[in-house]
């Protein structure tokens, strides 16, 4: 099943598109990172799922159900979807003066679950965001990484399909942000589907299957971080550092090479030569030692997207 499908939606504000016939499709099961840079229209595709802002073309579907097109939404299909759908915003209003357990009695309310049953998924939730020891203490007293991490608690409480995660690491520590990623992993291994945005693009090359870019409110590019890694190095070239038992001779090919020291190379070629290299070094009388090829990060490939 296809969990989100997006199709040439468009959002303008005043003179501004947010949105520019963005299409964009998530399957079922997958972590998908969502990048962009500021401005690209990232919050605005959360809420338009969410339906909580209207778009003005294009079509929406959850779960198979299309809930939105050319302007209006079904709100019968909307309903419906958002019960099966966790979201948790970048920027969220938690009741100060409530503790962490009445928090998500009052959401688990929402949702109609049963009072026993919202007692216990509150517990294992708690438990599982390392909040359970301070489960009867004010939320006017919680650090912003305890807020972040009790805002995950509550987009998980009615046991949602689709976990939709807008910039959900902000402010959290490094040992939270290990905790943090552990639980989206988790999530997926139980069947869960996971659409974050973020902008601190380590955190989603480590963690997501997919990855879309969107830029300017369209998508530029969606797919596996492995398969866009590896049509970068088609594109650009690939950089392969080799280290030699003896000094080689590169004058008769027409590899750009740059020595890196008597017996330590850098070789840029339009293709993937390392069967090549190795023939040639033989050819010279020497062998490679040590061969690597240069992967571009997820951060340089994006910046090449952004520009």
């Amino acid at each position: 099943m296809v969990m989100i499908t997006v199709e040439n939606l468009v959002k303008v504000y005043k003179d501004t598109k947010a949105l520019d016939g963005l299409n964009l499709s998530v399957p079922n099961g997958v972590i998908y990172g969502f990048l962009g840079p500021n401005g690209a229209g990232k919050s605005t595709t959360i809420l338009s799922l969410l339906g909580l802002v209207l778009p003005q073309e294009g079509r929406i579907a959850l779960f198979g159900e299309e809930v939105f097109r050319d302007g209006t939404f079904n709100e019968s299909n909307l309903v419906k979807a958002k019960a099966r759908i966790g979201y948790m915003p970048e920027h969220a209003t938690l009741w100060e003066f409530l503790t962490p357990l009445q928090t998500l009695n009052i959401i688990g309310k929402a949702f109609k679950i049963p009072k026993e049953e919202r007692e216990k998924r509150a517990e294992e939730l708690l438990k599982l965001v390392n909040l359970w020891e301070v489960r009867n203490k004010k939320v006017g007293k919680f650090s912003k990484g305890m807020r972040q991490r009790l805002l995950l608690a509550q987009a998980l409480i009615n046991d949602p399909e689709l976990l939709i995660l807008d910039e959900p690491m902000t402010g959290l520590d490094p040992k939270g942000i290990a905790e943090f990623k552990e639980i989206i992993r988790e999530q997926k291994k139980a069947g869960k589907t996971v659409f974050f945005s973020s902008h601190i693009l380590a955190h989603v090359e480590e963690i997501c299957d997919t990855v879309g870019v969107i830029v300017k409110g369209r998508l530029v590019l969606e797919d596996s971080i492995e398969n866009i890694k590896r049509e970068f190095l088609r594109k650009a070239g690939y950089t392969i550092i080799i280290e030699t038992n003896r000094p080689v001779d590169w004058s008769s090919t027409a590899w750009n090479v740059t020595p890196l020291g008597e017996r330590k190379y850098r070789v840029v070629a339009p293709e993937d030569i390392r069967e090549e290299l190795h023939d040639y070094v033989a050819s010279q009388g020497a062998k490679i030692l040590t061969m690597q090829v240069k992967e571009p990060s997820l951060e340089e490939i994006f910046l090449k997207l952004v520009e």
